[in-house]
């Protein structure tokens, strides 16, 4: 192993504090990686990392080492993609996390055509509704729909999801069409939360000075956007999601927009990435191609 690839195997086991992930997320044996780390020290004369039996730390000369080998490794793939400027030129493996409705519905259906232009491309897709961790599980960009946290990451603001109050027909055809926030009295709604235990919200909607919260009545809670789409098309209660979601299901007649003029707050959707000098292209070219791919079901950035 040379000298590169043994960097790009310490980055790897440093963000992910383990020898055994990073070597899974290489497709190496555990030894080859655990080996790479000791030439690095062995040349280095130092010591980059404490090992016990639970988990791997930087040390503080690692940590040095780290931020210089990430800035490395982004520079070499920079220069290497210099004087490529056909778009088949990109390649490499590309690690990237999104809501799954928006992978469902956006991404999947026009992704054969994106590889088609890029066949050196490897794309590793997430598509999950928790909050994975950026940098030590080893994405190069993920897709965030909602507020951020506090973060040392990169964040590209793309605009607002449009939210759609919406109910299949036969739940209509059961409870009747609200007209009124009044009439949401009659009627239940899936409850949407993250950690299933969580006290759920009720019915937003815009009172002309700020987003407010009606309790309402449900028999179901779901903690995953795919259980909560699936109960609004079972009929189970009225749902408040983002447009780009259900779209497909209003065009078809499968499910009825009904509150128009009470719709829940729009959603903000980031792109996040770690910070680095120079950004792969292949990670620039994907972002900007998924950005167009959403830009229809945007707003501008609020």
């Amino acid at each position: 192993m040379n000298q590169i690839e043994a960097m790009q195997v310490f980055v790897r086991v440093a963000e992910l504090t383990s020898f055994t992930r990073a070597a899974d997320s290489l497709a190496l044996p555990k030894a080859s990686a655990s080996t790479a780390v000791q030439q690095l020290e062995n040349l280095l004369g130092a010591r980059l990392l404490h090992r016990t039996t639970r988990k791997v730390q930087l040390t503080q000369d690692g940590q040095v080492f780290y931020e210089r080998c990430k800035d490395l490794l982004a520079d070499l793939d920079e220069v290497q993609g210099l004087f490529r400027q056909a778009p088949q030129a990109l390649r490499g493996r590309l690690r990237v996390d999104m809501p799954s409705s928006i992978a469902r519905d956006r991404v999947l259906p026009a992704l054969p055509a994106f590889l088609a232009e890029h066949p050196q491309l490897e794309l590793e897709l997430s598509s999950t509704d928790r909050r994975v961790d950026l940098v030590r599980e080893g994405f190069d960009c993920v897709l965030r729909v909602g507020a951020l946290g506090d973060s040392s990451l990169v964040a590209r603001p793309l605009g607002q999801l449009r939210t759609v109050n919406c109910a299949s027909p036969d739940y209509l055809r059961r409870y009747g069409t609200p007209r009124t926030l009044e009439d949401l009295d009659a009627h239940r709604l899936v409850h949407y939360v993250t950690n299933l235990g969580a006290r759920p919200d009720g019915w937003e909607y815009w009172d002309g000075s700020a987003y407010r919260v009606r309790p309402m009545a449900g028999a179901l809670t779901v903690n995953s956007i795919e259980a909560y789409q699936g109960a609004c098309l079972a009929g189970l209660g009225l749902i408040q999601a983002p447009v780009v979601g259900l779209q497909q299901h209003l065009d078809d007649g499968r499910l009825v927009e009904v509150l128009p003029q009470w719709p829940a707050e729009p959603m903000p959707v980031t792109l996040l990435y770690a910070h680095r000098r120079h950004l792969p292209q292949r990670v620039q070219v994907f972002m900007h191609w998924l950005a167009e791919r959403l830009q229809p079901y945007l707003d501008p950035p609020g």
